[in-house]
């Protein structure tokens, strides 16, 4: 007596998130990559984003995300002061400049890490918070892991070589999101382009903030091993963009590139809202209810990241079983919307009941059987 249903409601909607494989045609310089849109979560683009890779001092974002914790629990202020040990005065490499024996202000450490990039900084905060560098490192994994970065190892708080302190770019782009969503209150500390300690000027190293296409964060990084990465963001009219690579083999194209994958995610994708929570998307027939229609809505907001040039192309229809069988209540998935085009996977996204619909009795019953037999009909 049931029928399957499709219901094409309109050919000009958009496709709901795209994989790397839909995206215009991009090659990149780097050896790992990928670019996400923010809001949509959609990915634009990947080139080895599971290869694990060494995550040099993109690490640092790690490092600040616990610092930043601590801060938004309460159990720090940024007037608090740590001290200086003589291991993190000695630390090489990129340096902020702490001297053995002094304190420093958490606000101090904060720009002194994410402008600066200083290695002795990091240092100074993994033994304030976990006693040693190495207990630090391990509180990163584990929080690294709740976060989802799955195939993140940390062995240190500034990302000093290591063979096994690994990680990929899709982790990093995970940390990414979650340092924008998680601390609003302290992400703009991300997009400051100096800081001065101790009398010594320098300059924040990540070109996406001097680019001009709305870039406001994240960190560099740059070993001989790894070559130069960045996790790059920008924003424009509200929408983010996160490009995160490694591997490039200068600062010069690590800047070009970073640009260019910003330039191009902004140029060939689109953002377009779809449905909003709770919007009636179709009334579907009911068998033996005591209500002739159910809406059938969307339970959450639907927003779409899809090229701009396949707008057109983009189908929706609705499924389901037609008609639905009462009793049903309000809030159960009976049906999916279908977004889908050429050459794109499809999307599925579950519909629910917007009312509840009680069954009939039993004369009611028998009234709707003997209209289908004569009349064909399949409405209560």
């Amino acid at each position: 007596m049931k029928t399957f249903g499709r219901i094409i409601l309109a050919s000009f909607m958009v496709f709901l998130a795209v994989g790397g494989r839909q995206a215009a045609a991009f090659e990149t310089v780097a050896r790992e990559a990928i670019i996400i849109d923010m809001e949509t979560d959609t990915v634009l683009y990947e080139h080895n984003a599971d290869q694990l890779t060494m995550p040099s001092s993109m690490t640092k974002m790690m490092t600040v995300y616990l610092l930043f914790e601590r801060l938004k629990e309460g159990g720090l202020s940024l007037d608090d002061t740590f001290p200086v040990s003589e291991n993190a005065w000695r630390k090489g490499g990129s340096k902020m400049f702490v001297e053995v024996g002094k304190r420093i202000r958490v606000e101090d450490l904060i720009r002194g890490i994410i402008v600066q990039s200083g290695n002795d900084a990091c240092i100074v905060v993994a033994e304030a918070l976990a006693g040693s560098e190495e207990a630090f490192a391990e509180q990163m994994t584990r929080r690294a892991h709740s976060l989802g970065m799955k195939d993140t190892t940390f062995k240190n708080a500034s990302g000093w070589p290591d063979p096994e302190h690994m990680t990929t770019v899709r982790d990093l782009a995970i940390l990414g999101k979650r340092t924008i969503r998680d601390f609003p209150e302290f992400y703009h500390y991300y997009s400051e382009t100096e800081f001065t300690f101790s009398g010594i000027k320098q300059s924040n190293r990540n070109p996406i903030l001097y680019a001009g296409v709305g870039g406001d964060g994240l960190k560099t990084g740059h070993t001989e091993d790894a070559g130069y990465g960045l996790v790059a963001t920008a924003m424009r009219n509200d929408r983010r963009i996160i490009a995160v690579f490694n591997g490039t083999d200068s600062m010069k194209a690590r800047a070009q590139e970073s640009e260019r994958m910003i330039s191009w995610a902004f140029r060939e994708f689109g953002n377009y809202a779809l449905f909003k929570s709770g919007e009636t998307v179709v009334d579907a027939d009911v068998w033996l209810g005591d209500k002739v229609t159910v809406p059938l809505v969307i339970p959450k907001d639907v927003t779409i990241t899809i090229p701009r040039k396949s707008r057109q192309t983009m189908t929706v229809s609705v499924k389901y079983d037609s008609p639905l069988s009462a009793p049903l209540r309000k809030g159960d998935s009976v049906a999916k919307l279908v977004i889908a085009a050429p050459n794109v996977d499809s999307r599925e996204i579950p519909l629910t009941v917007g009312a509840d619909v009680n069954q009939l009795g039993l004369v009611g019953r028998l009234g709707a059987a003997l209209r289908y037999i004569l009349l064909g009909a399949t409405s209560g």
